[in-house]
């Protein structure tokens, strides 16, 4: 401090001021600013715990070294990048692992159906049926001279006192077919000997024609084949048929399950009428299905072995079966889901007569990821397509009711192997004249999935099969065949 009478000294005009102390390293470590980016990379190289960064200094004098360092490093940093990119791809892509699980718990056994391969002729039609046998008979003998039976010529003479000539008959076509505008509509009561030109066969082709509404638009079913076409022609007729029934599923007579299955056994039990349900299919027959939802007690199964499954003596009869229809004989085997319809079109194989059959099946469970994994559906909901079943959603379920729904849009009719839809009829010429010209249409745009069904038709988010893996046939000895009738066939599953 100035004491009184002292008098502070300024500096004069010829002296400088003194220099402020330089910071301390603490405060200098705080912020430090560079003048270059030079001189920042240098900085930063020589600070760095990068490997080989520092080289880059080091080795500024040799520029060969420099420039080596430079590119090392920068392909290091290149292929970090490169493996963050991978990384992040396939973390966006959502990637799903899959595990198997191999169990041999006690599983719910799954129902099977079975059928008699044999299209039952009902009593109330058997006459338009035979009437279209022997229509078929002489159509087969005017195009290919077949005689089928014996009794072509007494048919010849029945044939012209028919009540009325089926419509859309078959017809040989010469080979290019014409021209559509040179098509000209046939009549509906022409016979089919009005077109039996006697030509090659290798000239022409076999089918029928049809046409819309008004007759504006035809087009011809045709065939390479002979016996595709008659095939075709029969079963398009044959559906007719059925759809003037108002009850497509008759009654069952009380002896037709004795007379198709001779012997049912389930874990060496007999089985009874509280394990199976019966249902008719129009092209297989009588259908009985054992262990579906409907039985009191569902049967399980723990261990394998043809001891521990269904075992079943069939017989197959071919006395009253339709040749068109069904070619062959036997049995129609469908193995599925308690919850799920039979489609014996798409998963049935079958079963040949005097002969055993074993067959081992697995259950194969999916469970599939939905949202951004993958495109599948709980229960069917958000699928635009009403199911027309009384069972759970499944693809082949929302397929098949795609079809049915785009048949009555567009037909006005349902198609009578389908559900029908409330308030709607089966398909009948008699009634939709051009039902045929709009359903082979539909079923072309359906195949080609024009009509969008399987895109529609998403598949569901957890699945439980049925899969065949084991099939094995023993033909029976002589001694063996002595013990049970002709046309007797074992199926054990």
């Amino acid at each position: 401090g100035l004491m009184k009478g002292d008098k502070r000294e300024e500096p004069g005009p010829g002296l400088e001021p003194t220099a402020p102390p330089p910071p301390t390293e603490e405060e200098e470590a705080l912020l430090e600013f560079h003048r270059s980016y030079r001189e920042l990379f240098q900085f930063f190289c020589s600070n760095t715990t990068i490997h080989g960064a520092i080289r880059l200094v080091c080795s500024q004098h040799n520029r060969m070294k420099t420039a080596f360092w430079a590119v090392l490093w920068l392909c290091t940093f290149g292929m970090m990048y490169w493996q963050f990119g991978l990384l992040f791809e396939e973390y966006f892509s959502y990637p799903v692992s899959l595990n198997i699980n191999l169990n041999s718990d006690k599983l719910v056994f799954p129902a099977v159906t079975i059928c008699t391969l044999n299209p039952y002729r009902y009593r109330e039609i058997k006459e338009e049926l035979e009437e279209l046998d022997r229509i078929t008979e002489q159509t087969l003998f005017d195009l290919y001279k077949y005689n089928s039976s014996n009794t072509l010529v007494a048919h010849a003479r029945v044939r012209r006192d028919l009540r009325e000539p089926l419509p859309h008959p078959l017809q040989r076509l010469a080979v290019p077919a014409p021209p559509h505008s040179a098509r000209r509509v046939r009549s509906a009561t022409s016979s089919v000997r009005d077109n039996n030109p006697q030509v090659n066969r290798k000239d022409w082709k076999i089918g029928f024609q049809l046409c819309n509404q008004n007759k504006s638009d035809c087009f011809y079913q045709t065939y390479s084949s002979g016996v595709d076409a008659v095939r075709e022609w029969y079963h398009f007729h044959y559906i007719n048929i059925l759809s003037r029934r108002r009850d497509t599923s008759p009654s069952l007579e009380e002896d037709a399950l004795g007379k198709f299955i001779f012997a049912c056994r389930f874990n060496q039990v007999s089985c009874n009428e509280a394990n199976y349900s019966h249902f008719h299919h129009p092209i297989y027959g009588n259908c009985y299905t054992f262990n579906d939802k409907n039985s009191s007690n569902l049967w399980m199964s723990s261990m394998p072995g043809v001891n521990n499954g269904l075992s079943l003596t069939l017989r197959t009869e071919q006395n009253d079966f339709i040749p068109l229809l069904s070619t062959v004989t036997g049995a129609r085997v469908m193995v599925h889901g308690q919850d799920e319809p039979a489609f014996m079109d798409d998963g049935g194989f079958n079963l040949r007569p005097g002969v055993e059959t074993s067959i081992g099946m697995s259950k194969e469970a999916v469970d599939r990821l939905g949202g951004d994994y993958g495109d599948c559906t709980k229960n069917g909901s958000d699928v635009p397509v009403k199911n027309l079943y009384r069972s759970k959603y499944t693809q082949q379920v929302c397929i098949h009711s795609c079809f049915q729904q785009n048949m009555v849009k567009e037909c006005g009719c349902a198609y009578i192997f389908y559900p029908l839809p409330p308030g709607m009829e089966f398909c009948d010429y008699r009634k939709h004249n051009s039902w045929g010209y709009c359903y082979y249409k539909l079923q072309d745009a359906f195949s080609s999935d024009r009509l969008g069904c399987f895109t529609k038709c998403r598949k569901p988010c957890r699945t439980g099969s049925s899969r065949c893996c084991l099939y094995r046939t023993i033909i029976p000895s002589r001694t063996k065949e002595t013990e049970l009738p002709k046309s007797t066939s074992s199926s054990r599953s």
